[in-house]
């Protein structure tokens, strides 16, 4: 089975180094992400027409949005992972938390914080909040998109044994062929749910509020689950009940919520 294995591209973590600072691909590609999907983001409330005739906020607004998104995806993304992913080592290490360096983000705590963030920032701007997560539902696939190629780069949360010719040996998980999953998972959560997203937004999403942000939570959640199937779960958590992960349980709630708020702007009338 290994002789049909690909290398690990030799790619180092580190971009660059100047002294004790360390610049790494994973770091920038969060940068990446949230600067991509602000300027994104500007073009799309810009656009009157895409609102039909009055859009609800200003792109100047998405400045100060920026801020508060960043905040709400490092705070969630990391209080996450320690209360879904490993619990038990973070309380016997509690200094450990802060150290974000030393890895572990979650993605549906970073959602989750990134959405009480908004709604906070909503709210003191007098912003319509189902309009500012639908804005944010269409350009946050770009940011899953970089991240997941930033997980390959870094060699981790690789995927399930394979014997598919595609198969990558890493460089941290034996000497076992893998699913590289995160490339699966950077096409489907990434590139397929954006078009996905942008023909919403071509379609007329964004006169109805919160329809987009419940397409996006659906079209994630099932895109995770997908992903979840091929990739090897956390070793402290390992396979749950009948073989499922954590991933699939924490996005199970995410399709649920993603569906009952479309149904919700559908059922609205149309402005």
């Amino acid at each position: 089975m290994i002789q049909f294995a690909l290398p690990f591209p030799a790619i180092d973590p580190v971009l660059f180094a100047v002294g004790p600072l360390a610049i790494r691909w994973y770091a920038l590609a969060y940068i990446a992400g949230l600067l991509i999907g602000w300027q994104l983001a500007r073009v799309l409330v810009a656009r009157p027409a895409l609102w039909g005739g009055t859009s609800p906020m200003q792109p100047a607004d998405l400045d100060d949005a920026l801020f508060w998104a960043t905040f709400g995806v490092i705070l969630g993304g990391r209080i996450g992972y320690v209360f879904f992913y490993n619990p038990a080592f973070f309380l016997a290490n509690p200094t450990e938390i802060p150290m974000l360096w030393h890895g572990g983000m979650s993605f549906h705590g970073g959602l989750a914080g990134t959405i009480v963030a908004l709604i906070l920032f909503a709210r003191s701007r007098s912003i319509p909040v189902f309009s500012l997560l639908d804005v944010a539902g269409v350009v946050a696939p770009v940011g899953l998109f970089f991240g997941r190629l930033a997980n390959f780069i870094n060699g981790e949360l690789w995927g399930r044994p394979a014997d598919v010719p595609w198969a990558v040996i890493f460089p941290t998980g034996g000497d076992i062929p893998r699913h590289p999953s995160q490339l699966y998972e950077a096409a489907v959560e990434g590139l397929a749910l954006f078009v996905v997203m942008l023909i919403a937004v071509r379609l007329g999403v964004f006169r109805r509020p919160g329809l987009a942000a419940g397409i996006f939570g659906i079209g994630y959640g099932l895109g995770r689950i997908f992903g979840e199937f091929f990739r090897e779960p956390d070793p402290q958590l390992g396979y749950l009940a009948f073989g499922t992960t954590m991933g699939m349980l924490l996005s199970l709630p995410l399709v649920l919520a993603g569906a009952g708020l479309v149904l919700y702007a559908l059922r609205r009338a149309r402005p």
